[in-house]
């Protein structure tokens, strides 16, 4: 039988909270359309954050509510906090994401707070979903950023990143997500973290989110593949970066990552073709960001044929 591997879009998201300039809500929207038209399952589609200090996202509430109805999508929402989240319940996502950054300097620089206030503020989001009984109808993602080094701190420990990913699903996380946000990550130490945090997490889903800063990210997908995992976070054209990454060059670029999965025999459902055509697009909005990737420039090969 195939597998499925499913792959997140997190550039409407991630991708934009650093751009120069602005996107409207009218190509937010047509990005989310054509991209659900193309086959991808799961699309972050905006970040609950103040808007004095990102005003590109002072559009989360109609964006999340018009995304909610397009048939077959996963619409899901970032939170930086609890206030965020109670934002996000009211539109009616049924997934929302929450980020915790095991490097406590990165915390610090990031948030402004210590890794253990931000794990206390997940509880209070937690709590709020319980209180709304919304256990059974929102599902609460569960990420932790630079769990595979930082350029502020250096070395993370790796049984640091492991008693993080157990405490979030003791507080009621349903998905755990393992983040490289500074593209320090290499193949080994991918397999090596991965594998560890799947013994650990059981039947808990397990997703992976990589930085391309190195060259590393594809490399890294296929490393976290070979030892189970089947969720990824990936923008398309890679847009996106780190504040804290200098010299970032964002995230793995989305159509080459579907490329690699259906090569490796996970199926995707993802139409590459109608993903570099949505690209085209996205370039002449952004025309100020720097986009990435091969399969763009290359195409397809005429040898290729989808996992499934």
């Amino acid at each position: 039988m195939i597998e499925r591997a499913y792959l997140r879009e997190v550039g409407l998201r991630d991708g934009l909270q650093l751009v120069r300039g602005d996107l409207s809500t009218a190509h937010k929207l047509e990005w989310i359309r054509e991209e659900a038209a193309a086959g991808v399952h799961e699309i972050e589609v905006t970040s609950f954050v103040p808007f004095k200090s990102f005003p590109i996202f002072a559009d989360a509430v109609e964006v999340a509510t018009t995304a909610l109805a397009i048939p077959g999508l996963l619409a899901s929402g970032l939170t930086p906090n609890a206030r965020g989240a109670l934002t996000a319940f009211d539109t009616g996502l049924t997934k929302v994401n929450y980020v915790i950054s095991a490097s406590e300097a990165h915390s610090q620089a990031n948030v402004r707070r210590s890794t253990a206030q931000a794990m206390d503020d997940f509880a209070r989001i937690v709590e709020a979903r319980a209180e709304r009984g919304l256990e059974k109808t929102v599902t609460l993602s569960f990420g932790i950023a630079t769990c595979f080094g930082c350029t502020i701190q250096g070395e993370v420990p790796e049984d640091l990143v492991y008693r993080i990913a157990e405490r979030g699903v003791e507080l009621g996380a349903d998905e755990v997500m393992i983040a490289d946000t500074v593209g320090y990550a290499n193949p080994l130490q991918v397999e090596r973290i991965f594998a560890g945090v799947l013994s650990r997490l059981g039947n808990v889903p397990v997703a992976a989110h990589f930085h391309d800063t190195r060259g590393l990210g594809l490399a890294n997908i296929a490393a976290a593949a070979r030892v189970g995992v089947r969720r990824f976070d990936a923008s398309l054209g890679g847009l996106g970066g780190c504040p804290h990454a200098p010299g970032a060059t964002g995230n793995v670029v989305f159509e080459d990552a579907a490329f690699l999965l259906e090569t490796m025999g996970l199926s995707t459902g993802i139409d590459i073709p109608k993903l570099i055509a949505l690209r085209r697009k996205v370039e002449i909005w952004l025309p100020e960001e720097r986009f990435s990737g091969a399969i763009h420039r290359a195409g397809v090969p005429k040898t290729f044929h989808a996992a499934a």
